[in-house]
């Protein structure tokens, strides 16, 4: 099955940490020694940059009762769950019951896909009713509809979906769905069969009406056409506090996320920063971290082999800078964008951490922050 944990209040960032962890554990079992022993571990300003008050408590992952849920972590699971016509026990058949549980509206903006049952599900959505409506990629996803194994798009344009693109050489690689404006899916996972069933992603389900209306504003601004850094920022009015816990959205590039969210976090780390990452080429994120590594910080990740040797990549400048980061060994990708600072602070979504996501793609950050 799809790993999952189902959470509330004070136990809701520390059982998304645990699953990290678990889920690093298990990648650093394939790792080849490409790096450095990892050793165990013994609110926005008015320029909209977020920083702990003060040092955290180190406290162990737990689960609290599950009586007012308001979040739901999936890690798929290519070792269990590989096999895309089995795809009920999977992130995807968490997918589908969110579709078939819908009622009102279903606004999509993702860059790739070809999960046909998933076709099938949004379809049977707007029969009975829904509004159903789709942004992606122009390059990624309409023109490669066309390929052998795809044409899921053309189902939907032919059920009277709406599907429309950016149309631009940028990326519009958004991986996120609002539903009846209440709950948001969101995350790393491209709907694809390869995303679900081959590589290391995460999802996220966060029910909240607040939230969902920060997604829903960037989906309406997609869907008019506005795209990229000419994009209308808001990042003032995208955070909410959640049963308690402070949620930040941050999107990218028009409100500078790398800038603005990540970078800021790790430059505030006090006692630990943990990373997964599919691209790292963004130098000024890997200086931040070397530095909280030189002033005594516990500073560990996992990259992506693919491109991890290239000129570009900055794994080779935290390696050498004593920084404990190991390759990862999945045949296909860890696909994950997830930093956590301090195991009080979850930085994931859409977000490679690169030049060419911070300035041209369209991409989303969560920032969750459990007091």
């Amino acid at each position: 099955m799809s790993r999952r944990r189902r959470i509330s209040r004070a136990g809701a960032l520390n059982t998304i940490i645990g699953l990290i962890f678990v889920c690093a554990l298990s990648a650093i079992a394939l790792f080849t020694k490409d790096g450095p022993g990892v050793e165990s571990p013994t609110d926005a300003t008015a320029t909209r940059t977020i920083a702990p008050t003060s040092a955290t408590e180190v406290v162990p992952p737990t689960l609290a009762p599950v009586d007012d849920e308001w979040i739901e972590v999936y890690f798929t699971d290519r070792i269990n769950v590989s096999d895309s016509a089995q795809w009920q026990n999977s992130v995807e058949g968490k997918l589908i019951e969110r579709i078939n549980a819908a009622q009102n509206s279903i606004h999509v903006a993702a860059f790739e896909f070809d999960l046909t049952p998933v076709a099938e599900a949004l379809i049977a959505a707007r029969q009975r009713g829904v509004d159903v409506r789709w942004v992606t990629d122009n390059e990624y996803g309409l023109e490669v509809d066309e390929d052998p194994g795809r044409g899921q798009f053309a189902m939907l344009q032919e059920a009277g979906i709406e599907v429309r693109a950016d149309d631009r050489s940028a990326l519009m690689h958004n991986k996120f769905i609002v539903f009846d404006s209440q709950i948001v899916w969101s995350g790393s996972t491209n709907l694809t069969k390869s995303a679900i069933f081959k590589q290391e992603n995460n999802a996220l389900v966060i029910r909240s009406v607040a939230v969902a209306a920060i997604y829903e504003a960037e989906f309406q601004e997609m869907w008019n056409g506005q795209f990229g850094p000419k994009s209308p920022s808001r990042l003032s009015e995208q955070s909410a506090s959640v049963n308690g816990s402070k949620v930040w959205i941050v999107f990218t590039p028009e409100d500078g996320a790398l800038e603005q969210a990540v970078i800021p976090l790790v430059n505030a780390a006090q006692f630990e920063v943990r990373f997964l990452a599919f691209s790292f080429t963004d130098y000024p994120l890997a200086k931040a971290m070397i530095d909280r590594f030189q002033a005594g910080v516990s500073v560990a990740g996992v990259y992506e082999r693919v491109g991890s040797d290239t000129d570009a990549a900055e794994f080779s400048t935290l390696y050498c800078a004593g920084v404990p980061v190991r390759r990862d060994g999945n045949p296909n990708f860890m696909h994950n964008k997830t930093i956590v600072v301090d195991r009080r602070y979850v930085v994931t979504g859409s977000l490679n951490y690169s030049t060419s996501a911070k300035r041209n793609n369209d991409k989303t950050v969560s920032v969750l922050d459990n007091v």
